[in-house]
């Protein structure tokens, strides 16, 4: 018999319209009739929906609507209604209900419980480590939402004990030990406060509200929507709604497909897009077939084919052997897949391509309207980038994590940069933040940081705090090369100073020990409020403003309350709570930046349509979510226990799913590959695959039909549109008086291999900045240890001492210096291979000294060249030049890195020691007596095994090449006179320096064909 208060809107039609079209119906011409209607919906969005489906059928006309109200977030102004006679009693038993623990106030209690007893297990037992806050703020959110799972679902903690064989009590026993928080101290605590637990309050006031309608049925019409009844006591109100005089309840698509027989396998089936409904009609007692059609949902172009397709691909899977007979069963052809697309993009970004084709090409269509679905965000966030090439700005209608906004990203950037004790990373981050202002006008404080980031900051890490940085800059006074103006530093000073005075309460509570989390959270509000704050306004007017500082308002507004509740915490640990705290808040877009378009989560696309649907991210772990695994219990226990598993999320997004896949135009769209590796596809495009296959209807499979490939070839032509044109090398040719007329011989090199580093350089006098907060690097170990050496020979020219390796050693000591040794690297890696080269060049000098009559260390040389524009200086710095005693010379280099090779140096392309060579001979050594040159060698010092070698050049005569590099010098600087010569970038690119500090200014990657753009070592 059918059952005259139940129905079910197809899913060929959109939810929120045909409920609003039916209500209109039913209130006929009586203009009062529809605002005594109570429609409960699902959540405050989709009574929004409802309100903007009542605008579009009544064309925009003005009318009193019905009250509406959501079903899972009510409270008894919303749930409640006037109760006459007898039903009073209850509904004073309802309002005396005690108020709900706020969230926040609930997290951070059951923190301090967590804490506490994973601690206290801790000392007891040496395999377990103690937790920090943090950790503790993650285990004690999970514990409240198993908390809200068991009460939900109406179950006792009381069962805990006999869940598992006795075999597994030992294990138990500690996760027991958990869960007991939440079965005995956690109720105390409630009791003793006087509040109950949100869960447990809601199913109060609907179990509450249900006995107030049963023993006084309301005189108005109340219409259940939308609602599938998964939380039991939704479940209940549903019943009684469904029997009142004037009740109805309305289910979002109930399948009318599938045969009575089957219908049992959708019980038993979470994953199954009806199995909620299934277990619904259950709890009422009826059968589908009492189920009737919504009248007056409106008329369309008739979908009920491609609404059985998925009804039949999305069957439970006890039930498809009944494909197999599919084909002759007839009902199901190509018209199923009508205004259907499949597509399957190669990649993510091409899947956010076709995304954004298919949204943009609906604009074509004057009135036509489209939405992306998706729940993988950042998909999302690349289709709106892509969008924006047409002008197009939509928002992501299901939100922006907070800390990744504008104003909650600046909030904990504060808090970083002070615990990182203004370490420049942290603190550049924050002083770039658009909303950073420090009191003055943004655009001042930018071009303050910028100086102070070049003055003080690049280079090796300070030492923390502002006293850290001040002594940084003031020790920059005492550098030989290029040391800073003392105007710059007094301006660097300055913004010190002003960042030290905004963060003063914060960096001084947080330069102690353990301190209330209260005071940190409150001085950390003041130091953002005094870096937001301008010339012209207080920080509290940039920070709080907008939607982002809205939100973050909010948050703030409910922690500061609850705060206290955590007690001390150390400095280390409180951008760590800040961070777990903000995690799940969201800021959602008040109002669409498109009138058309739109990106939505599948919560936010529930109960409404557009004309067109871009199902995307329909991958297995995106589109269905990965269950997710329960760190309390296994999914026998929660079985065993009366928890739903895991797997009926699936059954809701399945439902979300088949309810989108009848919208009049539907694109399915998938990656199929992610980072570069292959994806599965989601679990209901491989059964709608199979389904397809077996109505012989192949050709619709992405795999076969040309739809991807066209769309891929449109963006090809929209990216050829919209590519620059191929760029030519730099080749720039500046006046020959500012080209320069002094250079080292490894600077002559350079000059050969990339020109244009020496235009950059030298020219342009672009000086390439120090890393922040670098580490010693290679070059720093090549100067230590060439360092070592020279003072070694400088302190032991003639004979080596009989301690010679001890003394070394000391002398690399000092050199290397307490600071560098205590780093770890250092001490590990660098230190172990200086002593192994230190034994291995003393055994090179034991060998060498007796022939030797003096050596030469780290000594400077220059010879002038002769040039049509002016003498040109060439100037060297020789790592170590002997003087044998038979009179001849021989120049050597240290290499700690790549030595060049025999063939480079014969050729002139790897000039460095014949250039010295050349200054040699032409006396431009001047504490050196000429003399022939006999070897040129390069000591590789690497530390490994072997600790060195020697690369003696005898590939030529030592002298010859010094002539035949000083005519080639002589020669190259004459072209360079000449006004038409550019300094082009790696004209050789086979000769390229392994290391290019100006690859990126040359624009090296955008126009070479190929190689390393990079550069290499020299």
């Amino acid at each position: 018999m059918k059952h005259q208060s139940l129905y079910t809107i197809a899913p060929d039609r959109a939810f929120v319209d045909a409920l609003a079209l039916g209500l209109l119906a039913r209130a006929g011409d009586d203009p009062l009739a529809l605002s005594d209607m109570l429609v409960l919906l699902p959540t405050r969005r989709a009574c929004r929906s409802l309100r903007e489906a009542f605008l579009r059928q009544a064309d925009g006309k003005a009318m009193l609507l019905p009250r509406m109200q959501p079903v899972g977030d009510v409270d008894e102004e919303e749930l409640v209604l006037t109760a006459p006679g007898s039903a009073a009693g209850a509904l004073a038993e309802l309002t005396d209900l005690p108020p709900a623990i706020s969230e926040t106030e609930r997290l951070l209690l059951l923190t301090g419980l967590v804490k506490a007893q994973r601690n206290q297990q801790a000392k007891s037992d040496p395999a377990l480590d103690p937790i920090g806050p943090d950790q503790a703020l993650l285990l004690a959110r999970e514990l409240g939402r198993l908390l809200d799972q068991v009460q939900t679902e109406g179950l006792s903690l009381d069962r805990l004990d006999g869940l598992v064989p006795e075999l597994y009590a030992d294990h138990w026993g500690v996760t027991l030990d958990f869960l007991n928080i939440i079965r005995t101290a956690w109720p105390a605590h409630l009791a003793e406060s006087g509040l109950m637990d949100p869960a447990e309050r809601r199913n109060r006031l609907l179990l509450s509200q249900a006995e107030l309608w049963r023993e006084s049925p309301p005189t108005h019409p109340v219409i259940a929507a939308g609602s599938t009844g998964s939380i039991p006591a939704t479940a209940h109100l549903i019943a009684t709604v469904a029997n009142l005089p004037q009740g109805m309840v309305v289910l979002p698509g109930l399948d009318r497909v599938l045969a009575q027989e089957d219908w049992g396998a959708v019980v038993e089936d979470a994953t199954h897009p009806q199995h909620g409904m299934a277990v619904l009609l259950e709890k009422l007692e009826v059968t589908r077939a009492d189920v009737l059609d919504w009248p007056d949902a409106g008329t369309g172009p008739d979908r009920t084919a491609r609404v059985r397709l998925i009804a039949e691909a999305l069957r439970p899977a006890s039930t498809t052997e009944r494909w197999r007979g599919l084909a002759e069963s007839g009902g199901l052809d190509e018209s199923a897949f009508a205004d259907v697309q499949w597509l399957a993009a190669p990649s993510q970004s091409a899947e956010a391509e076709m995304a954004a084709q298919c949204l943009r090409e609906v604009l074509e269509t004057p009135g036509k309207t489209a939405a992306l679905v998706t729940p993988d965000r950042i998909l999302a966030r690349r289709v709106a980038a892509q969008l924006d090439r047409w002008g197009i700005q939509i928002d992501d209608s299901a939100g922006r994590p907070l800390a990744q906004t504008e104003a909650g990203r600046f909030f904990v950037l504060t808090a970083e940069a002070v615990q990182k004790r203004l370490a420049p990373v942290a603190l550049l981050a924050l002083l770039k933040h658009p909303m950073a202002a420090l009191g003055g006008q943004p655009g001042d404080l930018r071009k303050a940081v910028r100086h102070l980031e070049v003055t003080g900051l690049r280079g090796p890490k300070p030492a923390g705090g502002p006293q850290g940085l001040r002594r940084a800059l003031i020790a920059r006074r005492q550098e030989t090369r290029k040391p800073p103006s003392e105007e710059s530093i007094q301006a660097a000073l300055g913004t010190v100073d002003a960042i030290e005075a905004a963060l003063q309460p914060l960096l001084a509570l947080m330069a102690g020990g353990d301190i209330g989390f209260d005071d940190l959270l409150t001085a950390h509000i003041q130091a953002a409020e005094a870096l937001a704050a301008t010339q012209d306004s207080p920080g509290a007017d940039a920070l709080w403003r907008g939607e982002d500082g809205e939100m973050l308002a909010d948050f703030i507004a409910d922690l500061m309350p609850a705060a206290p509740l955590l007690g001390a915490v150390g400095p280390g640990d409180y951008v760590a709570l800040i961070d777990a705290l903000m995690a799940g808040k969201t800021v959602r877009p008040r109002y669409g930046a498109h009138p058309r378009l739109a990106i939505l989560g599948p919560l936010e696309a529930r109960l409404q349509h557009a004309d067109r649907l871009i199902l995307a991210g329909l991958n297995e772990g995106v589109w269905p979510p990965e269950p997710g695994d329960d760190p309390w219990m296994s999914r026998a226990m929660r079985s065993a226990f009366g928890l739903p598993p895991h797997e009926r999320r699936i059954g809701l997004s399945a439902h979300d799913f088949a309810q989108a896949f009848a919208a009049p135009e539907v694109v399915l769209l998938r990656s199929e590959k992610t980072g570069g590796q292959q994806t599965v596809p989601a679990r209901w495009l491989e059964r709608l695959a199979t389904v397809t296959e077996r109505l012989g209807l192949d050709p619709i499979l992405p795999k076969n039909n040309t739809d991807s490939r066209q769309r891929m070839d449109w963006q090809r032509h929209l990216d050829s549109r919209d590519r620059l044109p191929m760029l030519q090398p730099p080749a720039p040719r500046p006046p020959v008086d500012k080209r320069p007329r002094r250079l080292s011989a490894t600077r002559i090199e350079t000059l050969m291999r990339d020109p244009y580093s020496i235009f950059a350089s030298r020219i342009l006098k672009l000086d390439v900045l120090d890393p922040l907060e670098s580490d010693l690097g290679a070059a720093d170990k090549g100067n230590m240890i060439h360092l070592a050496l020279d003072r070694f020979t400088r302190d032991y020219p003639d004979h080596l001492p009989p301690d010679a390796a001890a003394r070394l050693i000391e002398i690399g000591r000092d050199v290397f210096g307490q600071e560098a040794l205590a780093r770890p690297t250092v001490r590990a890696f660098w230190w172990p291979r200086f002593e192994r080269i230190a034994v291995w060049f003393l055994a090179q000098e034991a060998a060498r000294r007796p022939r030797l009559a003096q050596s030469y260390t780290e000594i400077s040389g220059k010879i002038e060249i002769a040039a049509p524009a002016g003498p040109f200086l060439l100037t060297a710095e020789a790592d170590r030049i002997d003087r044998y005693r038979d009179g001849g010379y021989a120049i050597l280099d240290y290499k700690t890195g790549t030595m060049p090779n025999k063939k480079a140096v014969g050729a002139l392309t790897a000039p460095q020691l014949p250039l010295e060579a050349a200054i040699l001979k032409n006396r431009g050594f001047l504490d050196i007596p000429p003399g022939p040159i006999v070897e040129l060698a390069y000591w590789k010092l690497s530390g490994g095994e072997p600790a060195g070698s020697i690369q003696i050049n005898d590939a030529a005569d030592p002298d010859e090449l010094a002539q035949l590099v000083r005519d080639k010098l002589t020669a190259l600087i004459a072209a360079y006179d000449d006004p038409d010569t550019a300094y082009p970038s790696v004209p050789r690119p086979g000769e390229a320096p392994r290391f290019n500090d100006y690859a990126h200014l040359a624009r090296i990657k955008e126009w070479s064909l190929g190689g390393d753009a990079d550069g290499g070592e020299s």
